[in-house]
């Protein structure tokens, strides 16, 4: 089979942008170039990839699986360029991670500090997304590692380099007062407003699941993407929440919030760097693996 990269590549572009003229000025081709391109592509396939009106360009179903491939593809090539330009040093490069700003801030600052002062040259590009996006960038080979809450099964292509245990506990502020040193079972909880992360994350995943396994259902009084948020509406006496013990060690020891006590026993979760093993990693990311 004979297989026209070129016209791939002028495809890649057009479903990127959605745009045949952003696509045209990426390339240094014209917009008529571009639109040719396309159209020998579709004839080639014989299916239509892109529904063009005059004021949006969409993909197609067609398009849409083809595109799935061929970002794959492109981010397989962009990470070959790099491995070959990082062969004989580590002079300069470039890693991608992605992470959550929770697991940035209590997890992965002290490594990233540890690895630009050893190597300076290198550039860190952290993309800042809830776990299972950054999975899904990983699957897309959109960077390099992840560094996500591990959710209970992980595809067989992800390897995972470092795996450490993580406790969550329910906490509350001093408005709270009245429940330190009870023993409260997840009916009792119910009672009270929860402040919960949204359902998007595998830490919602996993406290569904834990009140599913007690037979309990809550409707949490709010719901919020940032971790550190919770902590504060807690501090403030807004609700209970359920977060990772290590988050909260300096304000429980301030005092600021109290761990509750739960009857239920809360099972260990695990968080991990992984990596995508049918994409090699450049020699930068394999730097940072060593250092975990």
């Amino acid at each position: 089979m004979n297989i026209n990269f070129e016209l791939y590549k002028v495809f890649y572009y057009v479903a990127k942008h959605l745009s045949f003229s952003e696509a045209a000025s990426d390339l240094y081709i014209s917009q008529s170039a571009v639109s040719q391109a396309v159209k020998q592509l579709e004839t080639s396939l014989g299916c239509r990839l892109f529904v063009r009106t005059t004021k949006q360009v969409s993909l197609t179903q067609e398009g849409e699986r083809l595109f799935s491939h061929i970002e794959q593809a492109f981010h397989i090539i962009k990470t070959g360029e790099r491995a070959v330009r990082q062969i004989r040093s580590l002079q300069e490069g470039e890693i991608k991670i992605g992470a959550s700003d929770t697991i940035c801030k209590y997890y992965l600052l002290p490594y990233l500090r540890q690895f630009i002062q050893r190597y300076p040259n290198i550039k860190l590009k952290i993309i800042n997304r809830t776990s299972p996006v950054c999975l899904e960038l990983l699957k897309k080979g959109a960077v390099d590692l992840a560094a996500v809450n591990l959710p209970a099964c992980l595809p067989e292509n992800f390897t995972v380099h470092r795996r450490t245990a993580i406790r969550d506990v329910f906490i509350a502020g001093p408005a709270f007062e009245r429940l330190r040193g009870q023993t409260l079972s997840l009916t009792d909880l119910a009672c009270y407003p929860l402040l919960m992360l949204e359902k998007n994350t595998v830490t919602r995943h996993f406290f569904d699941e834990l009140l599913a396994t007690g037979g309990v259902t809550i409707t949490p009084e709010v719901e919020l993407g940032s971790v550190d948020l919770l902590i504060e509406l807690t501090k403030i006496g807004l609700g209970l929440s359920f977060v990772a013990e290590e988050y909260v060690a300096t304000e429980v020891e301030r005092g600021e919030i109290f761990i509750l006590d739960v009857a239920a026993p809360i099972p260990y979760r695990y968080r991990g760097i992984v990596s995508n093993r049918h994409i090699p990693l450049p020699l930068a990311a394999q730097k940072f693996i060593e250092m975990l």
